[in-house]
């Protein structure tokens, strides 16, 4: 570059020094200046065009497209997914008397695949398939495509033997105003689970061959808690006796 910038330079002056020497002498001082003046505007027209910067070579804008990558099915996707706002229990029918296979958690999404009337979910978990009620599911996606199904066969045997309990206990904190409380039973044959009511309020539900429950609640000096614990079952259900623990 360096050597072309040079070489046009002195092209430029050779230029200059022969229309100098060839400009008529009877030619007016003005015409003089006009020639001169025209000359500049040569030389500085060529010194910028020996500097100018080439302009870039054209470039493609456009974007790759052919991306091997594949979407993932997520809840936005169009497919039939299920959502929940409280940890919601996951059974193997639909109804309270089957067995919990497993809970979903708030905020979790899993597939639908079944629909069972009046309204119960049948959804893909990693637990596997179980069945939820409507009533806590929120539903999204297409549900056009969702296949009805039937519901599986009651869970056969009698109601689960009454429940015996064993020992109660509440260990009361007055300073904090909590209470430590644990109650014992004894298991029995044929439960699908046990649920434990606190002041006639479904606390807890426990998986088959549970024995013990514990928990901290707030309970203030003079204040009693009733509890009474549920086997349960396709057939039926059975309870145990009542009882009130006091600070």
């Amino acid at each position: 570059m360096k050597s072309k910038t040079i070489f046009t330079f002195t092209s430029i002056i050779v230029l200059l020094t022969f229309v100098a020497c060839n400009i008529p002498a009877s030619t007016s001082p003005e015409s003089a200046v006009d020639i001169q003046t025209a000359a500049a505007l040569t030389v500085e027209a060529a010194i910028n065009s020996s500097n100018q910067t080439p302009l870039a070579s054209p470039t493609s804008s456009g974007q790759n497209n052919n991306s091997n990558s594949t979407a993932q099915p997520t809840a936005s996707s169009g497919e039939p997914f299920a959502s929940f706002e409280d940890v919601t229990n996951c059974r193997m029918g639909p109804g309270v008397n089957y067995q919990r296979v497993t809970q979903i958690v708030p905020n979790e999404s899993v597939k639908i695949v079944g629909f069972y009337p009046p309204n119960y979910w049948i959804v893909s978990t990693s637990a596997g398939e179980c069945w939820v009620s409507g009533e806590y599911v929120t539903p999204s996606g297409s549900l056009a495509a969702v296949p009805t199904v039937t519901a599986p066969a009651t869970p056969q045997g009698g109601s689960p033997d009454d429940v015996s309990l064993q020992s109660w206990n509440i260990s009361c904190n007055y300073a904090t105003n909590e209470a430590n409380v644990t109650i014992a039973w004894s298991d029995k044959d044929g439960e699908t689970g046990y649920r434990v009511f606190r002041n006639n309020e479904l606390a807890i539900e426990l998986p088959a061959n549970s024995t013990s429950f514990g928990e901290t609640i707030t309970l203030l000096a003079g204040q009693s808690v009733g509890y009474y614990i549920v086997a349960f079952n396709g057939a039926g259900e059975t309870s145990s006796k009542s009882i009130t623990l006091t600070c």
